[in-house]
């Protein structure tokens, strides 16, 4: 058993939100990577795949997802699956928060820039 208690080295703030990453390969877990995300109301996160299937868990706002150009509005309360290698965006209808889980070995690409590179709170 391991116990990850939250610190800052563990959390990323990016233009879009901030990610606190909890378990992960480089914490102690050998499968799973799970953070929590803060996005900010307004914000529209940048269109991109990740490797993984992920699992978003809405606790607090609200966001409109887009996945393979259909869009779903996930309020506080819900789930959304995210299948893997499929352009994603996600907007922030008001400040949300979420917590996703992901097979540890996820990498994200975004289209126009070359290759994939591991979510750094995932790692």
């Amino acid at each position: 058993m391991r116990v990850i208690d939250p610190s800052p080295e563990h959390v990323v703030t990016t233009p879009n939100a901030t990610m606190t990453g909890f378990a992960s390969p480089g914490r102690g877990s050998a499968e799973l990577s799970t953070w929590h995300a803060a996005i900010p109301a307004g914000i529209t996160g940048p269109e991109h795949a990740v490797s993984r299937e992920q699992v978003w868990t809405v606790t607090a706002g609200a966001l409109d997802v887009t996945c393979d150009g259909v869009t779903e509005r996930v309020a506080a309360g819900s789930a959304v699956v995210l299948p893997p290698d499929v352009l994603r965006r996600v907007h922030a209808l008001a400040d949300t928060e979420v917590y996703v889980a992901m097979r540890a070995d996820g990498l994200v690409s975004v289209p126009g820039a070359e290759g994939s590179r591991p979510l750094p709170w995932a790692v």
